[in-house]
């Protein structure tokens, strides 16, 4: 059981103010654990203490808390109590063409990578598809676990044309980034991409590299990368964590044909790929 911790005492309710009290209590609970007063792991005070040192009915307490739990702050263990939950990992989704190494690096985040397979293999089925090659082509690829402070985020599994960088296959890539070996050392310039995402659950093979049971809840982010001369250079697979990780998608606001019709087209293309489904 997580050590149950006490709320700072200088955290008070205006009750004189119009905001709600469950609201307020919910963001001063919000402000103890972004100042890392509460820690992941911790018991939060019982539904009374809380009570008692906020001068509020049960009723507000517990709406204050549901709405931590909602929004991933909080987590219930039945019979335990309620605790304070592991921040999840933030990734763009489409906004930016970039790579899990890049993306994590420019936010000061340490990624570390295992690799758990760096082969030529005998690409086939919908790989042969997305990468546009004849039957016998071979890809090169990569099966790597990525970990922040020492616990498994994510297995990604990647397959580039063998023929455009057979000696990416020698390449260390344990502390770099693919992308930037790819433009640096080959000249493969990444110009575009398709991503999507879908919730899938956890194997057994799966669920033992990831450290979570099977069954739990993943997120399968798959994407397909494309040169500026349109040659499909990179597919990827990877399968995220459900309770370590968000998403987030960055929208744009149509306000002519003209984009509008781009657009379509887009969304049309994404079909087409079965990247999305209508």
């Amino acid at each position: 059981m997580g050590e149950q911790v006490k709320i700072n005492k200088v955290s008070t309710i205006d009750h004189a103010s119009p905001l709600p009290y469950y609201f307020q209590l919910k963001e001063l609970l919000i402000e103890e654990i972004k100042k890392g007063r509460l820690k992941p792991g911790q018991q939060i005070p019982s539904e009374f203490k809380l009570c008692e040192q906020f001068k509020v009915s049960r009723t507000v307490v517990r709406q204050a808390i549901s709405s931590l739990v909602q929004n991933g702050y909080l987590s219930r263990a039945k019979g335990r109590g309620t605790f304070v939950t592991k921040p999840k990992i933030t990734e763009n989704l489409f906004q930016n063409l970039s790579g899990s190494y890049e993306d994590m690096l420019s936010r000061g985040i340490k990624l570390v990578t295992r690799v758990l397979e760096q082969t030529k293999w005998d690409a086939d089925g919908e790989i042969l598809e997305w990468l546009k090659l004849e039957q016998g082509e071979p890809v090169i690829k990569i099966k790597r676990l990525r970990f922040i402070s020492s616990e498994p985020i994510a297995l990604v599994t990647t397959y580039i044309p063998y023929k455009l960088c057979a000696p990416l296959l020698e390449e260390n890539l344990t502390n770099q980034s693919l992308y930037n070996v790819l433009e640096e050392k080959y000249a493969l310039r990444i110009a575009h991409g398709r991503r999507s995402l879908e919730a899938v659950s956890a194997d057994k093979k799966t669920s033992a590299l990831l450290g979570v049971k099977k069954g739990a809840p993943l997120m399968r982010l798959n994407s397909i990368s494309y040169l500026e001369d349109g040659r499909p250079i990179e597919y990827f697979s990877a399968l995220h964590r459900g309770d370590r990780s968000k998403f987030v998608v960055s929208l744009i606001r149509v306000r002519d044909h003209s984009t509008a019709q781009v657009d379509k087209k887009f969304i049309s293309d994404l079909w087409d790929t079965g990247m999305v489904s209508p």
